[in-house]
């Protein structure tokens, strides 16, 4: 049997009645994307006049929304190493932002759909203007996630940015909490989500770069006669990507007029694979940078992170179901390509999920990347 899956609308768990006049529900979940949700609901019309579901409450605007799933306890795919079975988990967690209606005649073909975004939604209400004194990025991260109840993870503060002083460059903010947030990741080459593991309403605020060690939580397996799990994939790579930085700035805290150097050809991440880019195409791409900072260290945390956002130059999309793969795919996940040849089978990082939630099954179109490469496919004669 496909997933089981609970719709929560206002932290109460929706009546069977309403999940059973559903026909999908779509959930996507992203790493450098808001999480979206939307579903759709035929509506009637009442005795006084009224049509269904338009005005409840529990679809009012910023309502909260969830949706917590879980794999079958049983498959064919949870006796394999590293599937996950029957642990329910939040794939969902945020506020109902819109409304598209569509009415008939007779109502025979109405109908209501419902699109949320996550949480982080909540974190842009308001544009600010402040300034941030004496305090590393991850500082801030922590200060605004406060804000609003979240838990910032404990990985935010690795490779944390030097402290921003005021005699050096204080940290302005110019917009809402999210943009901001969002902006400071990028420059440190991170990435910033708000997501709920289990439990919605219980957030953890990530501020840090992706988790690249460790083994693939699930393998994903397209040419076993039996235990095959996807019936198609996608491969691409990109030889157009940057695999070095030149970078150079000027400091207010010297009077040397060359300033410092940031130069680097590494983006700190950990390699998916034995070759990386510039390993693959035995060609250099150079870019240049300049950016304020206070000291060589930030300069060349900023260089990394130019490398780290064009680093994933593989790519993979495919289409699972959860009952044949046996757990469910998530951004971040780190998950197993077996048995596509040397140049792309090992692992990936799992950058986007679409999850298809219907009666009959859970389907996920994922999108995987990684920033590396196998060895070379031998050479025929």
């Amino acid at each position: 049997m496909p997933s089981t899956y609970q719709l929560l609308l206002g932290g109460a768990a929706a009546d069977p009645d309403l999940t059973a006049l559903m026909d999908a529900l779509d959930v996507d979940e992203s790493m450098d994307l808001p999480g979206a949700l939307q579903l759709e609901v035929p509506v009637s019309r009442t005795t006084a006049g009224e049509y269904t579901y338009i005005n409840d409450d529990r679809f009012k605007p910023l309502a909260s929304i969830a949706v917590v799933a879980s794999p079958p306890t049983t498959s064919p795919a949870s006796t394999r190493p590293f599937a996950a079975a029957g642990a329910g988990q939040c794939i969902f967690d945020g506020v109902v932002l819109s409304h598209k209606i569509r009415l008939t005649t007779g109502t025979s073909r109405s109908s209501l759909t419902v699109w949320a975004q996550d949480f982080t939604w909540m974190m842009n209400l308001q544009e600010k203007t402040r300034e941030w004194i004496d305090l590393t990025d991850a500082d801030v991260a922590a200060a605004i996630f406060s804000e609003y109840g979240i838990l910032p993870a404990d990985e935010n503060t690795d490779e944390d940015s030097p402290s921003h002083t005021e005699s050096g460059h204080s940290l302005m903010q110019r917009g809402s909490d999210i943009q901001f947030l969002r902006m400071l990741a990028r420059r440190n080459g991170k990435l910033c989500r708000v997501i709920s593991d289990a439990i919605p309403g219980v957030r953890t605020g990530y501020f840090a770069k992706p988790s690249l060690d460790g083994q693939p939580q699930v393998r994903i397996n397209l040419n076993d006669p039996q235990n095959w799990t996807v019936g198609s994939l996608d491969l691409e790579w990109d030889a157009t990507k940057p695999t070095s930085v030149v970078a150079r700035q000027a400091l207010f805290t010297s009077t040397d007029a060359s300033g410092v150097s940031g130069d680097t050809s590494d983006s700190g991440l950990t390699l998916l694979a034995k070759r990386g880019l510039a390993d693959f195409t035995q060609k250099a791409m150079t870019v240049l940078l300049a950016a304020p900072v206070d000291d060589a260290g930030e300069l060349t945390q900023r260089a990394q992170a130019v490398l780290r956002e064009v680093d994933w130059f593989v790519r993979a999309v495919g289409e699972a179901d959860v009952e044949r793969l046996g757990t469910i795919l998530r951004a971040g996940m780190l998950v197993a390509l077996d048995g596509i040849g040397q140049l792309h089978s090992g692992t990936y990082l799992v950058w986007s999920v679409r999850h298809r939630i219907t009666r009959q099954a859970h389907a996920m179109k994922f999108t995987l990347v990684r920033n590396a490469v196998g060895p070379p496919i031998p050479r025929v004669p």
